[in-house]
């Protein structure tokens, strides 16, 4: 009997947990998507812009560095790319370009031409020890070498966190939210199953089950933008989509936010029958999903675009 108590325990424990709503599909404009985040979730902004720079217009990023950057190595993505000395090195902007330029020749991530056209603002703190200045210089050096239209901050006493409001008021500006914000938000943080998008399983790509969505009212008749905001190690949870600032810019400027959430995992999935190293959850910025972590074929990224085609899609 204890024997038979255990396994069916164990089964439970390798069983997704209980799923929270769908994804709503609101017809939102498939196109002329923006995105941002903080330090990994920089990252991953930058990431799925490149990726999908047909869709997405325009990245805020906040401690991030440019694409490609950890080349799918933990160590380099802890040293080269986040303190950068002499004995760890940047990668040279020259050398990301090209590694850039051979993923778009075989089709991994849209033309590069297009970011062009894009949009981009970028912040580091004169007090961050996590991500140094250089790193969010080489991002802007990544953007302009393609003609992007971007702008660097980098004269505020800020260390390593989400900018303050009046610094996102003005990254949301250079991406197009024209009118100022609401003085409290009036739509729906809602929360919607994450599984759907990722082969139906989070948990095997360190995605939590639950992910959140803002809808301002006038969005729920369809039409609307879609902005993805991307949250920094150990922000997963409900507090960043309530509290990150975004919302009341929504509601006035027509903005749909998607707000996905990825979760700790360090060690063996029995029933992912994989192994992952993301203890602090992290967005995979290094390679910890697989070696194509950076491309439309990335996990992560694939499960972001997808979650987009739901919101834009019209049923």
């Amino acid at each position: 009997m204890r024997t038979r108590w255990c396994a069916a325990l164990f089964a439970l424990a390798c069983l997704p947990a209980l799923a929270a709503d769908r994804l709503p599909a609101l017809r939102a404009r498939a196109q002329e998507v923006t995105v941002s985040g903080l330090s990994s979730g920089g990252y991953m902004a930058v990431q799925v812009h490149v990726a999908h720079s047909s869709i997405v217009s325009g990245a805020g990023v906040i401690a991030g560095g440019p694409y490609y950057c950890a080349q799918g190595s933990l160590a380099t993505a802890s040293y080269n790319c986040m303190n950068p000395g002499g004995w760890t090195p940047l990668p040279s902007v020259e050398f990301l370009r090209a590694e850039t330029e051979a993923l778009a020749a075989a089709g991994r991530i849209d033309p590069t031409a297009n970011l062009a056209a894009a949009r981009a603002w970028l912040f580091t703190g004169t007090h961050d020890r996590t991500v140094y200045p250089a790193v969010v210089i080489a991002l802007k050096a990544y953007y302009a070498s393609y003609g992007t239209n971007v702008k660097l901050v980098t004269d505020k006493p800020a260390g390593h966190a989400m900018v303050d409001e009046d610094a996102l008021g003005e990254l949301l500006k250079h991406l197009g939210f024209a009118n100022p914000p609401a003085a409290k938000a009036a739509g729906n943080i809602a929360a919607f199953d994450q599984n759907p998008f990722a082969g139906g399983d989070a948990y095997a790509i360190s995605m939590n089950d639950t992910g959140y969505v803002y809808v301002p009212k006038a969005c729920a008749a369809g039409g609307c933008r879609v902005h993805v905001a991307f949250h920094g190690c150990r922000q997963n949870g409900e507090d960043f989509p309530r509290d990150a600032g975004y919302n009341r810019w929504a509601d006035t400027n027509s903005r749909i936010v998607l707000y996905p959430q990825v979760v700790a995992r360090s060690g063996w999935c029995f029933r992912c029958w994989n192994l992952v190293y993301n203890p602090r959850a992290c967005w995979d910025w290094w390679g910890y999903t697989g070696a194509q972590y950076h491309t439309q074929r990335g996990a992560q990224v694939r499960a972001v675009k997808a979650m987009l085609d739901r919101l834009s899609a019209r049923l």
